[in-house]
């Protein structure tokens, strides 16, 4: 649709990285519920793999928070796709977002892989999360 500006939201997943702030799971369902009603496209409701908590986290809202896209964030890296999936299955409308840094110091002093590693990695990561879904975003982590 030409012209229409979509909402995609990362409180639930962006927001505890600010200091001293920490959402427990009923704080978290009621903001995307909030969210919803607000009638935001895309809740990025968290990193599925980062821990336990936030996996329920975002497989809680998957499951009761209806009308948005409901995203789980994922490395491009197999056990945190398949870890994304199962936290966001349940979702009306699913969506995995892996991503992969791919500025040059990243892949010199991070990754230490050479640029078309990085691209394999990606295309591969993205086959998988389509694997699952055919809602697959992809991020090239500090590309600009």
């Amino acid at each position: 649709m030409p012209g229409k500006i979509y909402i995609f939201d990362t409180t639930l997943r962006d927001g505890e990285q600010a200091p001293r702030i920490h959402l427990n799971p009923k704080e978290k369902l009621q903001i995307a519920q909030q969210l919803a009603r607000l009638k935001v496209d895309v809740i990025e409701a968290g990193f599925p793999i980062s821990s336990e908590g936030d996996f329920q986290s975002v497989a809680e809202i998957a499951r009761k928070v209806k009308g948005p896209v409901i995203a789980g964030l994922a490395r491009a890296v197999e056990a945190d796709i398949r870890r994304a999936w199962e936290a966001v299955q349940y979702a009306e409308r699913p969506r995995i977002h892996t991503f992969i840094a791919t500025s040059d110091i990243h892949l010199k002093h991070q990754l230490r892989k050479e640029r078309g590693e990085v691209l394999e990695i990606a295309r591969r990561a993205v086959s998988l999360a389509r694997s699952f879904t055919e809602d697959v975003e992809f991020s090239a982590m500090d590309a600009t």
